[in-house]
């Protein structure tokens, strides 16, 4: 599992990686539209697309000369489930910083 989250976040370190699903989140599209989108050519474009694939994280959908990209879920599931403990490290903070904040609230109406 790490082994996958580890390539995961090599491959979604490119912004323009990252916008690709922003815009596959969306619905599916062809490399024309997510070119004239990203602002990029279409090797470029191309070459993104080839990198999300490889790393599984879209998939082609081929209807007859056009080829549909779209989001694949999973690799997202994984980090999901990686940050997971984070998660629940950074609910502990806040509900911490929720009591203290009710305390000090608490004590604040008590001198007025």
């Amino acid at each position: 599992m790490f082994e996958g989250v580890s390539v995961t976040f090599d491959v979604l370190a490119e912004p323009a990686r990252r916008r690709i699903l922003d815009l596959l989140l969306e619905r599916p599209r062809l490399v024309g539209e997510l070119t004239e989108r990203l602002g990029l050519t279409q090797p470029g474009t191309s070459k993104h697309l080839k990198v999300l694939r490889e790393a599984g994280l879209v998939r082609v959908r081929r209807d007859a000369q056009r080829r549909w990209y779209e989001l694949c879920p999973e690799p997202l599931a994984e980090i999901d489930a990686w940050l997971a403990p984070y998660r629940r490290l950074w609910s502990d903070s806040f509900d911490a910083l929720e009591r203290h904040l009710d305390a000090t609230s608490g004590n604040s109406e008590e001198t007025s």
